[in-house]
């Protein structure tokens, strides 16, 4: 996570100021947020498709689980080899389409409704006292992190059902689309089943993210490093 944040924020910076040139708009600009947020996106599936099978499948292995004795693994590292020993390295990456479409699509919407709500709200306490600016700013950064990660995980938590079931599942013939994989959700259990576990999601969204946009901004400041 530590390595995949630092990419995703890094890349993310220089993809925006790259489209925005010295062109400043007024306020934050779309056409130059979703862009830069869904190629940063894309790019950090790649990391962390392989990250979240193996933890997917150390998750679903309790005692109750439909893993087989014989699939069951030891530790982290053991599920990552034996995946790669029983389906190549293109089993590590089962369910990376997914995780392309929900990073691309997540971040967007993360990083819009996070540029969006920063933007609004230093507008409107840009004539508070310059003692409370630092202050101000964690506000500032807590309200938009955890509003952007909110709005990421309803956006597309149920990409996240379909990831998790293509990703687990014990038969390796089973679908990998992940639009097949909802449709038999829907079928099944109707729009709530594609949005399972949302209350636990949305309540680790808002602190988790937060915290992230928090220690984002702070090292941008402490690094000296300017941005809009």
């Amino acid at each position: 996570m530590a390595f995949e944040s630092s990419l995703l924020f890094g890349m993310y910076s220089q993809m925006k100021q790259s489209l925005q040139g010295s062109a400043q708009g007024a306020g934050p600009q779309l056409q130059v947020i979703i862009p830069s947020a869904a190629y940063s996106g894309a790019i950090i599936s790649f990391i962390l498709c392989p990250s979240e099978l193996v933890k997917c499948r150390m998750q679903v292995q309790g005692t109750d689980s439909l893993v087989p004795m014989s699939r069951r693994y030891d530790s982290s590292l053991d599920c990552a080899l034996k995946t790669v020993k029983n389906d190549g390295v293109r089993g590590i990456f089962r369910g990376g389409f997914t995780t392309l479409l929900r990073e691309s699509i997540g971040n967007a919407v993360f990083f819009s409704i996070y540029e969006h709500v920063r933007y609004h709200m230093h507008l409107h306490l840009k004539s508070a006292s310059p003692d409370h600016r630092n202050l101000i700013d964690v506000g500032v950064g807590i309200a938009s992190g955890g509003l952007g990660g909110i709005a990421f995980w309803s956006a597309v938590l149920p990409l996240d059902v379909a990831k998790t079931i293509i990703q687990t599942a014990p038969d390796n013939s089973s679908s990998r689309n992940p639009f097949q994989v909802l449709s038999s959700i829907y079928r099944r259990a109707g729009l709530k089943g594609c949005y399972v576990g949302l209350g636990p999601t949305i309540v680790r969204a808002f602190p988790a993210n937060a915290t992230a946009i928090v220690a984002w901004e702070v090292a941008v400041k402490l690094l000296g490093i300017k941005r809009d």
